[in-house]
């Protein structure tokens, strides 16, 4: 099947062009040499964005395009809802100070907002540049001179993407579906298995992960179900029977000594394995996934993703790294289109995958 329509709409090239002193709303002073300045991008539906915004001495000298600042994924049924009115209104907020909260007032001191018209009525067939030039924030009453200017880039364009559901959770052995609209065609076949002795048929005996520390000393209840959980393994089938990927539980996720959660210090892990030669049984690490819980007041998932280099998981290239809500659930997202970095294999690759929140069914 087709891949799915969606579109990516990208901000960037922003910067701030401060007057010698322009005032706050509060009447302290703003000094262009000496003042962090960062913006919250927001969009319709959308979580806001943070970006930090460089400071502009000239307005003829443009920022880079290649400084982004934000990107906006719409998938088909936001499309599908804009198909009447195709117009989006990106809400650029600048503020002055540092970001952050403290009892539930931002530091940060707002300087002024913009808003800028996204059409996107041709936007899933060709890339489309919607906005591109200096604007005013607020007005001033000495002209130009004494009024602060954001510039800023938007353009949009066509990110089709391939759509899969598992038909059930992954330790259920599940169909994989691929998806386009209302149509479901199976297209790979999963089998997990819990047997301890799969790490050793799974990883190359030249492998080493012992450097990571998987190997833990464990006692109790809890801990025995955590040993039991080393070993748990998913393995992904195409249709003619042949093993495309694999997913191995290297590190348990058991809580650390004198705790009741997983910490950061001591990550549960899942190794990402693609075949290796012609034997179904032959495996070679391909990326490695951890989890574990975020303390503080807010209950997060914390994770992070990186790629397996030839030096084995002490040189992980980091490609995903974020939070999200326990109760809630979120989405983990691979976007390296975000990165530019020389070390990593792939280019404008983006993987999304849906996440339940705790005590509910997952279907990624």
């Amino acid at each position: 099947m087709d891949p799915c329509p969606f579109v990516r709409l990208i901000v960037e090239s922003l910067a701030l062009k401060l007057p010698s002193a322009a005032i706050t709303p509060a009447g302290s002073a703003v000094h262009p040499t000496t003042t962090s300045c960062y913006a919250k991008l927001k969009i319709n539906n959308f979580p806001s964005q943070t970006a930090l915004l460089p400071i502009s001495t000239s307005s003829a000298n443009l920022p880079e395009s290649s400084t982004s600042a934000a990107r906006f994924h719409l998938d088909p049924q936001t499309l599908r809802n804009l198909w009447s009115k195709p117009v989006v209104t990106l809400k650029i907020s600048v503020f002055t100070g540092r970001m952050g909260r403290t009892c539930g007032v931002p530091y940060g001191k707002l300087l002024g907002a913009v808003q800028v018209s996204v059409n996107l009525d041709h936007s899933q067939t060709r890339a489309c540049m919607h906005h591109n030039a200096w604007m005013k924030l607020g007005r001033g009453r000495g002209g130009d001179e004494t009024v602060a200017r954001l510039h800023i880039t938007v353009r949009s364009q066509p990110d089709p993407r391939f759509v899969f559901q598992f038909g059930g959770e992954p330790e259920c052995s599940p169909v994989v579906f691929q998806i386009q609209g209302n149509i479901r065609q199976p297209v790979f076949s999963c089998k997990f298995t819990a047997e301890r002795n799969n790490r050793s048929r799974s990883l190359p005996s030249d492998f080493s992960i012992t450097k990571k520390g998987w190997m833990r000393t464990l006692s109790g209840d809890k801990d025995r179900v955590g040993r039991e959980r080393k070993g748990w393994m998913i393995t992904v089938y195409d249709l003619s029977g042949s093993a495309v990927a694999a997913a191995s539980m290297v590190t348990p996720f058991v809580p650390s000594p004198g705790h009741h959660r997983v910490s950061r210090s001591n990550p549960g892990a899942w190794l990402i394995l693609r075949p290796n030669g012609v034997s179904i049984s032959s495996w070679k690490p391909w990326g490695r996934l951890e989890a574990w819980r975020e303390r503080g007041p807010v209950d997060g998932l914390g994770y992070k993703f990186e790629l397996v280099t030839s030096n084995g998981l002490t040189g992980g290239i980091l490609i995903a790294e974020g939070t999200m809500s326990v109760r809630k659930g979120g989405h983990f997202c691979i976007d390296n289109s975000r990165k530019e970095s020389f070390l990593s294999p792939i280019r404008g690759f983006v993987m999304e995958s849906s996440v339940e929140g705790e005590g509910k069914v997952s279907k990624p």
